[in-house]
């Protein structure tokens, strides 16, 4: 199955990687081709890279930092529900953890010219795959550091597992998508009002 995106933040959607719709579970990132793939989706690498790191690094590499990537995500998950639940806990571990995952990020600074300008561009460095992990780890900082975590939201579909970011103006959004468990949801309950 294709990842979803629906979460309005890189490090949501890389949550929602994993999900189990009516108790099914579906994993999206199950092997290195498919990180790379779902980095590139996330916009959070090109894909000229992409092709670039996956000849470098070759397929074996690339599952481990696959495998590493969804550990990363379990443990993601468990400390966002913990800091949606409690935002001013202390989580010195977690941010101990975080910053380790970042550190494996270098980056290279590069003049480049087009459209009429030149300009100095910062480029990240990827010197093993395990470093692709960094990607993820930037949206996890940014999610934490600048998002309210009230508006950090499971969808109230009935059988939904997905998660969202509440951009919506009064905050008040319920569903992952409204095509999808919106929809279902409407449904639902005009069926029960006809049933009545």
């Amino acid at each position: 199955m294709r990842p979803l995106f629906v979460g309005n933040h890189p490090a949501i959607d890389f949550l929602n990687t994993a999900f189990a719709p009516n108790g099914e579970p579906i994993e999206t990132i199950g092997d290195g081709k498919a990180y790379l793939e779902w980095l590139v989706a996330a916009d959070l690498l090109d894909r000229p890279r992409a092709t670039s790191l996956a000849r470098l690094f070759g397929a074996k590499a690339l599952d481990g930092a696959a495998a590493e990537a969804r550990k990363v995500r379990e443990w993601a998950r468990d400390w966002l529900v913990r800091w949606r639940a409690n935002p001013k806990s202390d989580y010195r571990k977690e941010i101990a953890v975080l910053n380790k995952l970042l550190s494996r990020q270098t980056y290279r600074h590069q003049v480049i010219t087009g459209r009429g300008e030149t300009k100095v561009v910062e480029l990240p460095d990827f010197e093993t795959a395990g470093t692709l992990i960094a990607l993820v780890a930037m949206q996890i900082a940014a999610l934490i550091t600048k998002e309210q975590p009230s508006l950090v939201k499971d969808c109230a579909g009935s059988a939904c597992t997905l998660w969202f970011l509440d951009q919506s103006k009064a905050h008040r959004r319920l569903f992952c998508s409204p095509s999808a468990c919106g929809n279902r949801a409407k449904v639902a309950a005009f069926r029960d009002r006809q049933r009545g």
